[in-house]
C-alpha cells in the first residue's frame, strides 16, 4: 500500500490528518522558512492527538548549511523530541560547495538513532543533484526516505526525473517520498514507475494556504487517489 504523508504544524492538523486517512505526519514549524525545527512540547501536543507515527523536522534555519555549534544544538533537540513523542526525523545538509554534507548528516543521524529517518528536500537544491542523489543513497545510519520534487522548482519541473530516478531500480524507487508542490495529477505518472510514497502540505488545506488547517475532507481525497494509483 502506498504512503500518505501529510505535514502537521499543530495538533489539529495531526487530527484532521488521520481522520482523512494519512499514513504519516511530519511535524515541522514555520513554513515561510520551508519547515523548521518544532517545539517539544507541540511535538508531545500532535503526539497526544494522533496515534500516526511522527517524523519531526530537524532544521534550525531557512538555508540547508550548517555549523558545528547548531548541529550540537540539533542532536540535543532530537532527544527532547524523541521523548516528546517522535518516531523519526527528517534532516539533511548540503555543504559550502553545495553538496551533500555526509559528515553533518551523518553526525546528526548517529544521533537520531536508532530511529528512522528522511533525508528532505536539500538534495534538489544541491549544485550537482544527480551527484547528490546518488550521495544521498549511499548515506546510512536509519535512512529509509528521500524527501524530492525531483528540481528545485518543484514536482512540476522535476516529475520527469523523478520517473527516471525510480526506473533505476527497486532500492531507488522505494526511497523517493514525492513532495514539494505534488499535485494529483502527478501520482499517477509517479506510481506507475514505482513510487509509492507521497507527501503533501497545501495540497490538503483549502485555498493551498498554510494558514488554513489541514481538512481531512481533502486528505481523504488524496487517501482515494494515492491508493487508487498504487493498485
Amino acid at each position: 500500500m502506498a504512503l500518505l504523508e501529510v505535514i502537521a504544524l499543530t495538533a489539529a492538523d495531526a487530527r484532521a490528518a488521520q481522520d482523512g486517512g494519512a499514513d504519516r505526519i511530519e511535524v515541522v514549524a514555520d513554513m515561510g522558512a520551508d519547515g523548521l525545527t518544532p517545539d517539544p512540547d507541540m511535538v508531545a501536543a500532535v503526539r497526544a492527538a494522533t496515534a500516526l507515527p511522527l517524523r519531526v523536522m530537524l532544521r534550525a534555519n531557512a538555508g540547508f548549511r550548517t555549523t558545528g555549534a547548531e548541529l550540537d544544538r540539533l542532536v540535543r533537540a532530537a532527544a527532547d523530541l524523541a521523548a516528546a513523542g517522535a518516531d523519526g526525523f527528517v534532516l539533511g545538509f548540503l555543504d559550502s560547495s553545495g553538496h551533500v554534507d555526509a559528515g553533518a548528516t551523518g553526525k546528526l543521524a548517529s544521533g537520531c538513532a536508532p530511529l528512522p529517518w528522511t533525508f528532505h528536500r536539500a538534495v534538489d537544491h544541491a549544485a550537482d543533484p544527480a551527484q547528490a542523489w546518488e550521495a544521498v543513497r549511499a548515506l546510512d545510519g536509519g535512512l529509509d526516505a528521500v524527501l524530492t520534487a525531483g528540481s528545485p522548482r518543484g514536482v512540476d519541473a522535476g516529475v520527469d526525473v523523478l520517473v527516471r530516478r525510480a526506473a533505476e531500480d527497486p532500492r531507488s524507487a522505494a526511497m523517493i517520498m514525492a513532495g514539494g508542490g505534488l499535485r494529483r495529477k502527478h501520482v499517477a505518472v509517479l506510481a506507475a514507475a514505482g513510487v509509492t510514497a507521497f507527501h503533501v502540505g497545501t495540497a490538503v488545506r483549502p485555498d493551498g494556504s498554510w494558514d488554513a488547517p489541514v481538512d481531512p475532507a481533502l486528505v481523504a481525497e488524496w487517501r482515494s487517489l494515492v491508493s487508487a494509483a498504487a493498485g
